[in-house]
């Protein structure tokens, strides 16, 4: 007599990392219904519907990513592709004080989607529109309805974000021009109240001083939460302290005493009550090695006993390497000189042209460019790694990608503006005929080849635009740095920013690269960094997630640790034709590497490529906090 099914799935004899921290074992996993029905060895295959074979794989919880902007994708493509491949089964959104939970705010003329993501996050206008016109809710508790009805491929969670909140109370204009009235300020109060009682795991801000808005007459002004006042900060996280829910940060980063003033917010000593805090983000920044030096002490400090806060700062596991279209890119925004030339729309060549052929332009470009190299106290700053710029500007870090010569494809700036220099003298060292045409074309350098490396390269702005694609590494260089980072226990691995930066940035394997840094040292750090990647940030933000008990979900990731051993991110790097947004996208291939991924109890994932579950079946959740009964008044009641 043949046994009776009993469960839909079983996972066999694969080597069974919990998220717990204690050493792997080899068992089974049987799942019925979506959760995990049973944990074991020599579970009995013929109960179940279908059997996973894991010999020699590593079966874990599946990854969390906390720092992403699939707010949008979400709308487009709710399979979210590029998470789920990586064997991430549930992302954190609406960071950085960017979101959609009151839907697309078009009011008076205003797009606030477009103004605020646009710049911030470099997505195109057109992506961004097409995803606003989706957004037809207007309350935190219709998004919530309305995530429930999308196929889902994978959990998200999302936030209220500052700049949208106050964009719905003051309207976008006012919310930049001036301070908020009393009664205004109520009533971000209590949206933000209603919409922790409705499961929100918290609340995002933004305080980096180079993130603008990019419509008329917005250009030149910074994003709604950059004017939020320290006063208006702490009202509104006091309600995410009594609801014990998270505030992710960036901070004020050119303002040491108002970074720690802001973060002093977590402390329970000082407010009677931790507040959970993470915050962007511990990078070992090339132009500046004193600033993950100052994120580890300043982790420490709030943490301590004399503090008593909740504060994590988050650490991406990879070198931050950026792609540039031309002068366009994120770290563009933080120099005055770069950021002129981001104002413009991208398809705005023309004014870029004209900012670029401006004399006094060119020589304040070029004194920003030459900063801290020709000696002096800057000079010093430089040598010693103090600089205040992230983008450290020098071209032997600079590597040409598309767009130019075919000569020029993985040089560096340098390389090819030591051959120009030397082109004149010695015609012989030019490599082909197109190469020889560039330098020609170059327009500042062709008369005065002595005029130095910032006519350089605005003669290639001028001369490719954003045609010219090219990537430099500005953070992260050292990966015996970053590897303590990843490793010290008061900082979360994640700052992926997954679903922004379209043609900047992809670090969609960010947990993929953890784990692989830490096999490394052995499977003992496997399994704590596999606990750092699940269990830990779901507990630290509120969720029912990261676990693979009797009664869990069953969102499991099956990992190859060979094909992860052999992983090459950067040999997987390409750009894509997305047909959801009708643009170029840089991703992550890590094919192989990720040989399972269920969601929800749902495979959608195999190494085969998606299966046809995959974005037609709701399998994925839109999380809640897992503790949503009740007021804030009855919290601490109770407490």
């Amino acid at each position: 007599m043949a046994a009776r099914r009993e469960w839909d799935t079983l996972i066999q004899g694969g080597l069974v990392i919990d998220g717990t921290g204690t050493m792997p074992m080899t068992g089974d996993i049987a799942i019925k219904d979506g959760r995990i029905a049973a944990r074991g060895t020599g579970l009995d295959p013929a109960k179940a519907k279908d059997v996973i074979e894991a010999e020699g794989l590593w079966v874990m919880p599946g990854l969390l990513d906390i720092h992403t902007h699939f707010d949008l994708e979400v709308e487009l493509d709710p399979g979210l592709p590029e998470a789920v491949r990586h064997g991430t089964t549930t992302v954190l959104m609406s960071n950085c004080s960017l979101g959609i939970c009151f839907g697309h705010q078009r009011r008076n003329g205003e797009d606030p989607i477009v103004d605020c993501f646009a710049r911030v996050e470099n997505m195109p206008k057109p992506v961004l529109r097409k995803a606003a016109d989706l957004a037809t809710w207007a309350t935190t508790a219709e998004y919530l309805d309305h995530l429930d009805t999308l196929e889902l491929g994978i959990n998200v969670i999302p936030m209220v974000p500052h700049s949208m909140l106050r964009a719905e109370v003051m309207g976008l204009r006012e919310s930049v021009s001036r301070d908020p009235r009393e009664d205004e300020l109520q009533r971000m109060e209590a949206l933000l109240e209603t919409a922790m009682g409705e499961g929100y795991v918290g609340f995002s801000t933004d305080a980096l001083p180079f993130h603008f808005l990019a419509e008329d007459p917005n250009r030149k002004t910074k994003i709604p939460s950059q004017f939020g006042s320290y006063k208006e900060l702490k009202r509104l996280t006091a309600i995410l302290r009594r609801w014990d829910r998270l505030w992710q940060a960036t901070p004020p980063k050119d303002n040491p005493a108002e970074v720690f003033r802001n973060f002093l917010l977590t402390s329970g000593r000082v407010h009677g009550k931790p507040l959970k805090v993470t915050a962007v983000a511990a990078m070992d920044v090339a132009a500046n090695r004193n600033l993950v030096k100052l994120a580890k002490i300043l982790t420490r400090l709030l943490n301590s006993t004399l503090f008593k806060g909740h504060f994590r700062f988050q650490a991406l596991a990879a070198p931050f390497r950026l792609y540039w279209d031309g002068p366009v890119n994120p770290l563009a925004e933080e120099i005055p000189e770069l950021r002129e030339l981001n104002e413009p729309d991208l398809e705005d060549r023309e004014a870029r042209q004209r900012i670029l052929a401006d004399p006094d332009y060119q020589a304040r470009f070029a004194a920003m460019w030459m900063h801290g190299k020709q000696g002096g106290l800057a000079g010093f700053k430089r040598k010693m790694r103090a600089e205040q710029m992230a983008f450290d500007r020098d071209l032997a870090q600079m590597v040409f990608h598309s767009g130019c010569p075919a000569d020029w494809v993985g040089e560096t700036f340098e390389d090819v503006f030591k051959r120009y220099q030397v082109s004149f003298g010695m015609p012989d060292v030019i490599r082909s005929e197109e190469e020889r045409a560039a330098f020609d074309a170059l327009p500042l350098m062709a008369t005065s080849p002595d005029v130095g490396e910032p006519y350089f390269i605005i003669g290639l702005f001028q001369l490719y635009d954003t045609d010219l694609r090219w990537w430099t590494i500005s953070a992260n260089r050292d990966m015996e740095v970053v590897k303590k980072l990843l490793t010290d226990p008061q900082i979360f691995p994640g700052f992926n920013d997954s679903g922004a930066h379209l043609t900047n940035m992809a670090f969609y394997d960010g947990n993929l690269r953890c784990l692989q840094l830490a096999q490394a040292d052995g499977m003992e750090r496997v399994a704590a960094q596999v606990k750092r990647l699940t269990r830990d940030p779901a507990d630290f933000i509120g969720i029912e997630a990261g676990r693979i008990e009797t009664g869990d979900v069953a969102d499991i990731a099956i990992i190859d640790p060979e094909a992860l051993k052999a992983y090459d991110s950067d040999a997987g790097l390409k750009f894509v034709h997305r047909d959801v947004f009708e643009h170029e996208q840089l991703v992550n291939r890590s094919d192989g590497v990720v040989t399972h991924v269920l969601v929800g109890g749902g495979l959608v994932w195999t190494k085969d490529g998606f299966t046809k579950a995959h974005g037609t079946t709701k399998l994925g959740r839109a999380l809640r906090h897992r503790d949503t009964g009740g007021s804030a008044t009855e919290k601490i009641a109770a407490e």
